[in-house]
């Protein structure tokens, strides 16, 4: 290899072929990089843009972010078919294979603790979903009553004022509906984690999100686990149940953790700048 290193998981030696042709970020066909008893699954790129300028420059670039993150989301697929992947970030990249080595040098404990972990185990993303307005209609087609029209200001604010009440009360089924699907599936997996709610412009997914959480689950009880979530998608009108996976287990990496810990960090200090800034001012005596 001549380019640069892109690095995409860590893991042990595994028996199992990956897919013939498979190919990864840039088009690069990924390659096995041994460590001791561990192997960085890694892909040539071209400095010209993975360098540390060009790369910056490139993660703004909305398109070749989404064809970089499929690319990269192939192979960690991929390896989840034949062994238990640990995921590294989107945009991992070194000079060389001895730059590789010398950070799984650094993190060979820290990779075989997470590997002990995860192994044998994937994750399974669910979300639940408001949609306010298919719920409104729910709620009037079981009683069946058509939406009224205002025939007067008194009579538009009345019905705005319900539809405010109606919308609070449907919010706060969907949190309960949330609550107890959590209650029910982290009862089925080893270990979970509750991402903050996605925000809709970003995601593309129509309706408000209620839930956003990651389970960890042995590969022997997915099965189950999938149809304890199917069992629940018609229990409530106007919400909709997301379930994802399996995938590899990104939420419960330690990079994934430690990033997490480091944006709860920032929020914390941004929310104490903020507070700060509004404090009045002492007035001199």
């Amino acid at each position: 290899m001549t380019g640069l290193r892109y690095v995409y998981a860590v893991c042990r030696p595994f028996g199992g072929a990956l897919k013939a042709q498979l190919t990864g970020v840039a088009g690069a066909p990924p390659k096995l990089l041994p460590h001791h008893d561990l192997i960085a699954v890694v892909s040539e790129v071209p400095e010209r843009d993975f360098a540390e300028g060009p790369l910056k420059a490139h993660l703004e670039d909305l398109d070749w972010l989404a064809a970089t993150a499929r690319g990269h989301q192939g192979v960690i697929d991929a390896l989840t078919a034949v062994t238990t992947p640990l995921p590294l970030r989107l945009g991992t990249v070194f000079r060389d294979d001895s730059g590789v080595r010398v950070m799984m040098e650094a993190r060979e404990d820290a990779f075989r603790r997470s590997l002990d972990r995860l192994e044998g185990r994937v994750e399974w993303g669910v979300k639940v979903y408001l949609d306010a307005e298919a719920a409104e209609a729910a709620r009037a087609a079981e009683a069946d009553r058509p939406q009224e029209r205002a025939a007067s200001g008194r009579d538009y604010l009345r019905q705005r004022r319900m539809r405010s009440r109606s919308h609070e009360e449907m919010w706060q089924k969907a949190e309960a509906f949330s609550s107890r699907l959590h209650e029910t599936l982290s009862g089925r997996a080893e270990d979970f984690r509750l991402h903050p709610p996605q925000n809709p412009t970003l995601s593309g997914s129509a309706g408000r999100n209620v839930l956003n959480a990651a389970y960890l689950v042995p590969r022997g009880s997915s099965e189950e686990f999938v149809e304890a979530v199917d069992r629940t998608k018609d229990d409530a009108p106007g919400l909709r149940v997301e379930l994802t996976g399996p995938w590899a287990a990104y939420s419960f990496t330690e990079e994934h953790e430690k990033a997490e810990e480091h944006e709860k960090a920032e929020e914390h200090e941004k929310a104490e700048e903020t507070a700060k800034s509004e404090e009045p001012e002492e007035e001199d005596a």
